[in-house]
């Protein structure tokens, strides 16, 4: 492809991400899939320069002067020094620019007068939520490509990367985690394909260790979505065990029997209706504003409105009241989010604590050094866990654990 061209796609592409109806990455994906004729060159271009402009969204519509636009945002990052060449109006290039839109680009070239949140890239409305400028800086950056070892040693796994040309290094907290900080694509890579590896944030694989899933247990994911938790359980107990599956999205937990072939994992059965109330690990990867993912899905935070907020809050309350009356006598019921807005995690579990005495946090200080046999407690809490890009590196998610009592009533 020309550059102008490329230019052209990335417009696009921006077009329709700035709608804010979809999630910019199953965006992307669609765009190269209904033009297969896309070099590997020309994709990587696009994606990086679209994904460029997405993480840089507010910076660049302030410096247009408030009015933010795919042509001028397209033309201020990937444009040139001269963006009149590639705004040619030859086949398959933008159209040329107009007086107003130059007089546009000309001033935002100079502009740095930015706002706190502008610099943040994050809406005043989160940022006043979040609170913490370091965390919301660090939730902008792009994040390292994450797998764990499936049905195999995580050293077993590094090599057959290696053999690859695919350089991995061990995750510092998950022994089953390996992390490469280069852009990979995994589709072609035999270890994925052959069930080896799976792609899971590190704070993702953690959380699964933390759960402490026995053969023995009755265990339910009760919002599975596409089932990457029931995956990972199914490799640590090495299909020795049953774990059910339930989501409300019957799409998404389709997906599940596809991925659980691909991984060899067996021990996984899906359910429509949940009545039985005697299960030893309830376990609810709650619907959440999916702010801790910000680093893969910077476009996620303007699709997030105060409304949808409180929604959300509103259906993981729900969840919690269900998972209560669902969980043994000395089971655990298991909260998680991938989040970092308070009214999501913690005031969520204070809520229902005060409405549930029956119910008590784990000291997850010992859980955590217990399970992963490692001294080091990055947390600031023991009655839950907040992961973030801060102290562990990872995506930020919310962690904690539950156990039921009729002694505590």
């Amino acid at each position: 492809m020309k550059e102008a061209s490329r230019v052209q796609a990335v417009i696009e592409v921006l077009e329709e991400v700035w709608q804010d109806g979809k999630p910019a990455d199953g965006i992307l994906d669609r765009y190269f899939k209904e033009r297969r004729y896309i070099g590997a060159k020309d994709r990587r271009f696009i994606a990086d320069t679209a994904w460029r402009i997405i993480r840089n969204r507010m910076k660049i519509g302030e410096a247009l002067g408030g009015k933010l636009t795919a042509r001028l945002a397209a033309a201020l990052e990937a444009g040139g020094d001269d963006p009149e060449l590639i705004f040619n109006g030859e086949a398959y290039a933008p159209s040329p620019l107009t007086a107003e839109e130059k007089k546009r680009l000309a001033a935002a070239r100079s502009f740095d007068d930015y706002s706190d949140c502008a610099l943040n890239e994050c809406p005043q409305w989160l940022t006043e939520k979040i609170n913490n400028p370091r965390l919301i800086e660090a939730l902008n950056d792009t994040a390292p490509v994450d797998v764990r070892a499936n049905l195999t040693d995580r050293e077993h796994a590094r090599d057959r990367l290696r053999k690859e040309g695919l350089f991995f290094a061990p995750t510092p907290f998950s022994p089953i985690g390996l992390r490469s900080h280069d852009r990979i694509n995994l589709n072609n890579c035999m270890a994925y394909q052959d069930g080896e590896i799976e792609v899971m944030d590190e704070a993702s694989q953690l959380i699964a260790l933390l759960c402490r899933v026995k053969p023995h247990h009755k265990i339910i994911d009760y919002c599975a979505g596409a089932g990457g938790k029931a995956l990972a359980f199914g490799s640590l107990m090495h299909n020795d065990g049953l774990i059910w599956a339930h989501d409300i999205n019957k799409e998404r937990l389709a997906r599940l029997k596809k991925r659980a072939e691909r991984l060899d994992i067996t021990d996984i059965k899906t359910i429509d209706t949940v009545s039985d109330k005697d299960y030893t690990r309830f376990i609810i990867d709650a619907p959440c504003s999916g702010s801790g993912t910000w680093r893969r899905a910077p476009d996620a935070k303007f699709r997030l409105t105060p409304e949808k907020l409180a929604e959300i809050c509103r259906t993981q309350a729900e969840l919690l009241e269900f998972g209560a009356t669902h969980t043994a006598e000395n089971g655990w019921l298991i909260y998680i989010t991938c989040s970092v807005l308070p009214e999501e995690n913690e005031a969520q579990i204070e809520d229902f604590l005060r409405r549930h005495p029956e119910f008590a946090p784990l000291d997850h200080r010992k859980l955590w050094q217990e399970t992963l046999e490692m001294p080091l407690y990055p947390f600031d809490s023991e009655k839950w866990l907040k992961f973030s890009p801060l102290n562990t590196k990872t995506d930020g998610f919310f962690f904690c654990a539950l156990k039921k009592s009729a002694e505590r009533l």
